[in-house]
Formats: structure tokens, sequence, C-alpha cells
């Protein structure tokens, strides 16, 4: 198992959210996402411009969303 990078307390606030999953290594996760497609993952996600930042939050917190916002810069 790999050590769990340290990040900063304040990144904590704000509407960001920081995922880790237990037990498992980078390439463990590498290795999942190469069997995704034969396993018929399908993920859907909606594409913003970092100006589209608020609306993509509006539209997250009205539960208007299907799948992930993705800012694109």
């Amino acid at each position: 198992m790999s050590d769990i990078p340290s990040f900063a307390y304040r990144l904590l606030w704000e509407e960001r959210v920081i995922r880790s999953v237990a037990n498992l290594t980078r390439r463990d996760g590498e290795e999942l996402l190469a069997l995704a497609p034969q396993a018929s993952v399908k993920t859907q996600v909606e594409l913003f411009l970092l100006e589209q930042a608020n609306e993509a939050l509006d539209r997250l917190r009205r539960g208007a969303l299907q799948g992930a916002a993705v800012l694109t810069m």
C-alpha cells in the first residue's frame, strides 16, 4: 500500500471534495481503468468552461446534472 500524500487543510473548504480509497495502489487503479471498457462501464460527464463553474455548481446543487461536471480550461 502506498502512502497517502499530504495536502493543505484549507482545501477542505469551499465546495471541494477529496476522495480516497484505502488499500489500493496507483497500479491497481490503472488496471481497473484498463478493465472498465470490457465490463461495459459507462461514464457520463458534462463539460463546462472554467468561466461556467458557477453554473456547474448551481446545477449540481439543484440535482440538474447526470453524471459528473467537468471543468475545462
